[in-house]
Parts: structure tokens; sequence; C-alpha cells
């Protein structure tokens, strides 16, 4: 196991083919949703990776106050790879990253898109519902935040 934080000119070509590879396989395939994947957005942001045995189990992407949301920072891209999943790695991952945006943006108030189904989870870190439920690309989302004290 060995956990990862790149900027995007930090991440060798192989990594950032196995990151794309990863998100498309979870997001675009697995979840059956055609959806722009390369969005400008991950040569500003932070990647955030787990490799076990040589690949991408968990991934996120943490996107910098005024990249999305003018206010908040957002964790966005979160997925765990189907044939790691049930280990603990998607709390791990995601209790790192909020630990990583406070000490290294020094913000403690992240906003997400989540999927609907995932409100339980997101609600277990702390984050509120702020949206009703919406289609993203097909897929019901909500917004959610955590307000950081």
């Amino acid at each position: 196991m060995h956990w990862q934080l790149k900027s995007f000119n930090e991440l060798t070509v192989q990594e950032l083919y196995a990151i794309l590879k990863a998100r498309t396989d979870v997001f675009v395939v697995e979840q059956e949703c055609p959806y722009p994947e390369l969005d400008n957005y991950d040569q500003k942001s932070l990647h955030y990776y787990l490799t076990v045995e040589g690949e991408i189990a968990a991934y996120v992407r943490l996107l910098p106050k005024g990249l999305v949301y003018k206010e908040t920072p957002a964790i966005g891209r979160v997925l765990v790879v189907e044939k790691f999943r049930s280990r603990g790695y998607a709390r791990e991952i995601m209790e790192n990253a909020l630990h990583i945006i406070d000490e290294k943006w020094q913000e403690s108030t992240v906003r997400i898109q989540a999927q609907a189904y995932l409100k339980g989870f997101y609600e277990s870190l702390g984050f509120q519902q702020i949206s009703s439920e919406y289609l993203e690309d097909g897929i019901p989302h909500i917004d959610m935040l955590l307000e950081g004290n």
C-alpha cells in the first residue's frame, strides 16, 4: 500500500494514464455514464491516490477554492476500484483528503457533488446535503457541504 499526493505536473505519464483509466473504468464503463472526463480541472488540482501492488486502488481529486466553487475547495472523482472495495479505502481516502485540504490550504469547509446513493456515507464524514436531488449525466446527485470549525 502506498499513498501519493501529486500536482498535475508531478504526475508521470504512467501515473496520469493509470488515474485516467481508473476514473474511466469506474465512472464511464462500470456506471455506464458517458460524460466529459477531461474537464480541464486536473491541471490545477491535487491528485491523491492509493496504489496496492502497483495498481490504483482508490483516488480523489482535490480542487482548490476558486476553481469550481468560489467560496470553498472541493473533492471530486472519488472512487475505489471494484476489486479493492469493502476494505475501508473510501473512508480512509476521504478522511485523508479532508486532512490534506486543511493542512495544505488551511480550509476546513469543503463542497462535493455526491451521487445520491452515497448520501449516508458522506453524512458519516460530517457532510450535509445543501441541494435537492438532481440528475448529473443521468445519475442522481446532491450537493453536500462540510463546514469546518
